[in-house]
């Protein structure tokens, strides 16, 4: 018998230390919460708000097909995060590695420790610019609209594409 799967899409990012790195490290170790599927490009991207003189970031999204719970998932998530050294000391302040949960299957929740989907990410272009690789026409589960018409309506500056297979050769 089979274990139910979710596919969950998943938004990384780094910015402190050896982010390429640390953005591998990260997919290897999501391997252990589910299957990954696809894997977008690496894209540079400037830092949205928080605090002045940040490094740019490294951002991609993975979609991975899970057994686990969204609240078991985002726990995982966090188990990894920690694992890379991230702390959370001020909001959007730079990190070694952020892993957010951007969907998990169509589930909608309002909770204050799991807001499903992601509350903010059909109007980043750093977020939608790698999920827009897995599955431009993904639809946000409340509004109905697909990543690639909230990418077309994005402020789309200081988010470049920079490797397309970046994890794949690595070792």
């Amino acid at each position: 018998m089979t274990t139910p799967q979710t596919a969950a899409f998943i938004a990384l990012g780094a910015n402190l230390g050896d982010p390429l790195t640390t953005l591998r490290r990260a997919v290897t170790e999501l391997r252990t919460l589910g299957t990954v599927k696809a894997l977008s490009r690496l894209y540079r991207t400037a830092p949205v708000g928080g605090p002045a003189g940040q490094p740019d970031y490294l951002n991609a999204a993975l979609c991975l097909h899970t057994p686990l719970s969204a609240p078991d998932l985002l726990a995982g998530l966090h188990d990894i995060e920690a694992r890379a050294g991230r702390t959370r000391t001020e909001r959007w302040e730079a990190r070694t590695l952020d892993l957010d949960l951007i969907l998990h299957g169509t589930l909608i929740s309002d909770d204050p420790a799991l807001h499903l989907p992601h509350p903010r990410a059909w109007d980043r272009a750093f977020v939608l610019a790698p999920l827009s690789d897995l599955h431009p026409h993904l639809p946000h589960p409340v509004t109905g609209e697909t990543v690639s018409a909230a990418l077309a309506r994005a402020d789309r500056r200081g988010v470049e594409a920079h490797i397309d297979d970046w994890f794949n050769d690595w070792h």
